[in-house]
């Protein structure tokens, strides 16, 4: 893990020092081949190593790693970041100054970069990922926006003050203004080009609103408003069955009370059956087991969502009703391939030295 912690630090400290010289000595410190070695591990490699590893897959969940971009908006997010880098890449290669058009929008998509892994650095909660993830990236394109000027520089400097009109002269004064009074200038310009991606992003599914969102719409991170939807989770559990041990007793049948997370739990024999086919899948199929929980779980999304209607008795006698075919189902699963499903069934829920004194039997 350490080995792999350095693999990952090693880019990143290097892109920084070069950075900080730059900044210094108005010099690269590290040699191009080199640059572009590490431009493309930070930008591109670490990037998707993060993405394939640990977020793609995931969903919104109260219980485990949840997505950082939410399932719903992430594709504008991804779509956004894939400008940004095409727009880095295009700007890092060439050596002649674009079009008034192109030219901004190139600009404008460097600077949204920028904004954009700074929200990623109170976004996600892994503190590590930050120095190691984003302030690279974002050092680099402050020194590719700074290299535009320069390029744009050199080039105005050569070009007639009466050879642009019109539009063009507009674009070029805001592209020759100091630094400090372009970026403001540029963050005004985003919001149309964000609106124009937006109508875009439209055609493929996503919301007018899905830049935002992609933050909002998630669970336990910087800028998260789900987590209300977390309140009344108790990890590890069935939310359909529980919510049916809660109605009347006549009805459900409540059998006795279980620990769930150090909590008590009241257990009826449909929410017994349910957890002890978890338990056998998880062990027999454990890749399948993931997939049914991940399935899972967006149940939960709106048992949570709407809890106060789950909460009602009656509400849970009806699941209760609904719920036992399935129930049956898993009683014929547990006696078709556990020796004891009885021994299973009655293990659920209780301490691990219970669990111990039952086996012995």
């Amino acid at each position: 893990m350490i080995g792999f912690f350095i693999f990952l630090s090693l880019p990143s400290l290097l892109l920084i020092i070069d950075f900080i010289w730059y900044l210094t000595k108005k010099k690269r410190l590290l040699g191009t081949l080199f640059i572009r070695i590490l431009e493309i591990l930070s930008m591109i490699g670490i990037p998707l190593l993060y993405v394939s590893v640990l977020d793609f897959e995931l969903e919104n969940d109260c219980c485990g790693d949840s997505a950082t971009f939410s399932p719903n908006h992430r594709v504008s997010i991804y779509f956004l970041i894939t400008l940004c880098l095409i727009a880095y890449f295009y700007s890092s290669y060439r050596t002649y100054i674009a079009p008034p058009i192109l030219e901004i929008t190139v600009n404008i998509l460097l600077l949204i970069a920028i904004v954009l892994n700074i929200l990623l650095l109170f976004h996600i909660n892994e503190t590590w990922l930050g120095p190691i993830g984003n302030l690279p990236v974002i050092l680099l394109y402050i020194h590719m926006l700074i290299k535009n000027h320069q390029l744009f520089l050199n080039y105005a400097q050569s070009m007639e003050s009466n050879s642009k009109h019109g539009f063009a002269k507009i674009v070029w004064k805001i592209l020759s203004l100091p630094p400090l009074s372009k970026v403001p200038v540029l963050l005004v310009l985003a919001l149309p080009l964000l609106v124009i991606l937006s109508a875009i992003l439209l055609l493929f599914g996503q919301k007018p609103d899905s830049f935002i969102r992609a933050f909002t719409d998630t669970y336990k991170h910087g800028f998260s408003q789900l987590d209300y939807m977390c309140d009344n989770v108790t990890c590890g559990g069935h939310f359909l069955c529980s919510v049916a041990a809660k109605g009347h007793p006549e009805v459900v049948k409540p059998q006795r009370l279980g620990i769930r997370q150090n909590a008590p739990i009241l257990c009826n024999r449909q929410l017994l059956v349910a957890n002890a086919f978890e338990e056998l899948i998880q062990e027999k199929m454990p890749a399948t087991h993931r997939r049914i929980r991940r399935g899972y779980n967006k149940v939960g999304d709106v048992v949570h969502k709407h809890y106060g209607i789950f909460n009602n008795r009656y509400v849970a006698d009806t699941i209760y009703i609904l719920m036992k075919p399935l129930e049956w189902f898993f009683v014929v699963i547990l006696y078709s391939f556990d020796l004891k499903p009885e021994n299973r069934i009655a293990q659920q829920y209780i301490s691990q030295d219970h669990r111990r004194q039952l086996n012995q039997h």
